[in-house]
């Protein structure tokens, strides 16, 4: 039965809580990286306080209903009066609407808070394209200087049948249609390549690799430092306390404070512990650091680190090598990250492009901005190519993936 546009109606909820979790959760994909767009995981950030007005992050989701008021297609949005937080840097385009006399915040963004990972980012009972057209000129009939879905990664086939490629190249092609322009970045993942031990995974990299992440290891265990892997109900509070105390005082040496709190970190292990595995480094005095990887079935996300006594080397211990071979025993089949680091690569991690979409109100800057990411765009190619060249393993050619999101 064909439906209209008419038949459908949006809402734009104000938190998380506004739609019953079981409806929110109906919406979204089994793919890497849907777990932090599921409605624990964002309620999370709202229920702990890291988001609100005060903070800059302001939670507008966008929800489209049927006229049998079911939930029908959603996608995670913040109203940001700032552009903290989110690893797609436009503080350059905030500042020539300034010199210009424009307001640049509010803007619109749909991301995971304090969190670059790709994944799902519209999600839909169906691949329809009317859905997310209807989603895209709500957003920009919307107030403010401009639209932002960060770290997207397109949903897979629906129940009409529709293969992912097909899937892929529609909402490519609605996004375009409706002015958006694209931007590609780099990451730096692990990816499991059936290694059978940490050894195993050693002897896969070049010898000068090898031999630099074997001498790093070995003056972490001089220091007599040892690690502790805890996972899902086996992190108790205590723990939590411990490894805050660390996160909290690696932003504070920076001069910051940090984008999360305990309570954060704490809401996640209660809603969903299998996710939580935490590395805990231990001195003569006792723990001394902490990392804290999140997990969704055969893969890992990310690292959030800290430290209370601080030693060489320990930070690669505690985020790459424990994280790898903590992977390895797990069958994980890839860990992101986290944005920027080339130094990852001389550690086993290799380059995998990401991609976000903008769309600006005002059309000179639009104009402006599609010019320069089709320039940035050309310049990562090269970049990319460059880095995987230039891959740890020995074979680089079988060694890197030419993953260049959509």
């Amino acid at each position: 039965m064909n439906t209209r546009a008419s038949d459908y109606c949006t809402r734009f909820l104000a938190g998380i809580d506004a739609v019953a979790p079981a409806l929110w959760n109906r919406l979204v994909p089994v793919q890497p990286g849907s777990c932090l767009v599921r409605h624990e995981f964002l309620r999370a950030f709202e229920s702990s306080g890291c988001l609100g007005r005060e903070n800059g992050w302001e939670p507008a989701h966008w929800t489209l209903w049927s006229a049998a008021d079911e939930l029908v297609a959603a996608l995670p949005l913040y109203r940001k009066w700032h552009s903290y937080g989110e690893y797609v840097f436009d503080w350059a385009w905030a500042e020539a609407h300034m010199r210009h006399g424009l307001a640049y915040y509010p803007k619109w963004l749909s991301a995971v808070p304090f969190t670059p990972v790709s994944g799902p980012r519209f999600l839909c009972t169906s691949p329809d394209p009317q859905f997310l057209n209807r989603c895209l000129s709500d957003l920009k009939a919307q107030d403010g200087s401009s639209v932002h879905l960060l770290f997207t990664r397109n949903v897979p086939a629906g129940a009409n049948g529709a293969g992912q490629g097909e899937v892929e190249a529609a909402q490519v092609q609605s996004l375009q249609r409706a002015g958006f322009s694209r931007r590609d970045g780099i990451q730096f993942h692990w990816v499991n390549r059936n290694f059978a031990d940490f050894e195993d995974f050693l002897a896969a990299l070049s010898q000068p690799k090898r031999k630099k992440i074997r001498a790093e290891r070995r003056k972490v265990a001089e220091l007599g430092i040892r690690f502790t892997v805890h996972q899902a109900h086996h992190i108790n509070p205590q723990l939590w306390a411990f490894f805050f105390a660390c996160y909290e005082r690696t932003y504070a040496l920076r001069g910051n404070p940090p984008y999360l709190n305990l309570e954060f970190f704490e809401t996640i292990h209660r809603e969903a512990p299998a996710m939580c595995v935490m590395f805990v480094g231990h001195d003569a005095q006792g723990p001394c650091c902490a990392s804290l990887v999140l997990r969704d079935g055969d893969d890992a996300f990310g690292r959030y680190w800290g430290a209370l006594r601080d030693y060489p080397f320990v930070h690669f211990e505690a985020c790459y090598y424990q994280p790898v071979e903590w992977a390895i025993a797990s069958r994980i089949r890839v860990i992101e990250g986290g944005a920027q680091g080339q130094h990852k690569m001389a550690r086993g991690f290799d380059p995998v492009a990401t991609a976000s979409w903008h769309w600006l109100r005002h059309p000179a800057f639009a104009e402006a901005v599609d010019r320069y990411l089709h320039r940035e765009s050309q310049h990562l190619d090269r970049v990319l190519d460059e880095l995987e060249e230039r891959s740890a393993f020995r074979d680089a050619a079988s060694g890197s993936q030419d993953n260049r999101a959509g």
